[in-house]
């Protein structure tokens, strides 16, 4: 997969631009606060329908705007599609070969991207909530089935726990076993697809790591094995554990079981990376997982996905950022940095200069 070029209207600090890019490696620069990180946001958009770091879609219009727009011309496979998204502050239209689409989960798959900043780092650094937040944008993409179970269990749990907040226990009572049907039955769907895609990622993950450390550092990727089997036997499990912990449940006000609450260890040379990895660790170890995600679209879709690296190798030794430059061989890239030269060296790449909102020849 690969994208030809991006349009952009009033997204950002940008007024209206137009991008091409090439198959291989293109590098955004140009000194810092003048729309890089911008415009690698608005490809994974196009991508995923959401933004890495925008918490509402409004925060995407430029200042003083009613509308953003981004569009793109992409290929894959399957042959060209045409992208297009209209933010508004009531909510936004998204169309595929000038099709509207009304859910979120028809976006997922058209366009495969997989992002990294300096805030993915919190992958390793942070609670359980990133790294639950890391798989299931990894796996819906590669899965609408993951996704629409994911949303649903989410609505379901959404509806136990105001019920566990109810003042009234003999209602909860009366109704959390209809809900704990429903959200077992989601929850098994969510945590049979994490444990296999987990399974895929953890090799990949520690070979690539491997590579980049010259073999000095081991990265250890597993899960917690609190649901396993089955979907039919995680069903179970679970709606054995909720029903034995209404009381608990009740007193916290909220559900305490299941793969809402799920995390995935990470350790560096047998030691928690969270407590114990230096930056230069933790920066290669998140790096890492996001090229074994690369290579896991590879594997199940046929094609590689975008690759956008949004100022990543600022903190990198000389040594490290050679050997990831050596990883976006045979596929597009889309990389930011302040100084091209300090990246490109002997690398035939598509170099774009972004000043003030501006594309500069």
């Amino acid at each position: 997969m690969r994208i030809k070029n991006l349009n952009l209207k009033n997204f950002r600090n940008y007024t209206e631009e137009s991008i091409n890019f090439s198959d291989g490696l293109n590098i955004i620069y140009g000194r810092n606060a003048q729309g890089k990180t911008n415009l690698a946001e608005a490809v994974y958009y196009l991508c995923t329908g959401t933004s890495p770091r925008a918490k509402r879609d409004k925060q995407l219009i430029r200042r003083g705007e009613e509308y953003a727009e981004i569009s793109a011309e992409t290929e894959g496979r399957y042959g060209k599609l045409e992208l297009y998204a209209r933010i508004c502050e009531t909510g936004r239209e998204i169309r595929i070969n000038g099709n509207k689409i009304s859910r979120n989960a028809d976006i997922l798959g058209n366009l495969f991207s997989v992002f990294f900043s300096p805030r993915e780092l919190r992958l390793i650094q942070d609670g359980p909530d990133e790294r639950r937040r890391f798989l299931n944008v990894f796996i819906s993409q590669l899965s609408r089935p993951y996704y629409i179970a994911l949303v649903r269990y989410n609505r379901v749990l959404e509806q136990r726990n105001n019920l566990l907040k109810d003042k009234n226990p003999d209602t909860a009572y009366d109704l959390l076993p209809v809900w704990d049907e429903e959200l077992c039955k989601y929850a098994a769907a969510v945590a049979c697809r994490r444990a296999e895609y987990i399974s895929r990622l953890a090799p990949r993950a520690s070979e690539i790591h491997a590579r980049l450390t010259d073999g000095s550092e081991e990265l250890k990727i597993s899960p917690e094995k609190k649901y396993a089997g089955s979907e039919e036997e995680i069903k179970n499990k679970l709606y054995s554990e909720l029903r034995n912990n209404y009381e608990r449940d009740l007193r916290l006000g909220f559900t305490a079981s299941g793969p809402h609450r799920d995390d995935i260890s990470i350790e560096i040379n047998g030691e928690d990376a969270k407590m114990y990895a230096s930056q230069g660790q933790t920066r290669t170890a998140a790096l890492s997982l996001k090229l074994a995600e690369v290579e896991i679209f590879k594997e199940v879709s046929g094609e590689y996905p975008v690759l956008v690296l949004d100022d990543v190798l600022s903190e990198l030794d000389l040594p490290r950022r050679k050997k990831l430059m050596g990883c976006t061989s045979g596929l597009q890239t889309v990389l930011t940095c302040t100084h091209a030269e300090r990246v490109l060296g002997g690398l035939d790449a598509n170099r774009i200069k972004i000043e003030g909102g501006k594309v500069k020849p």
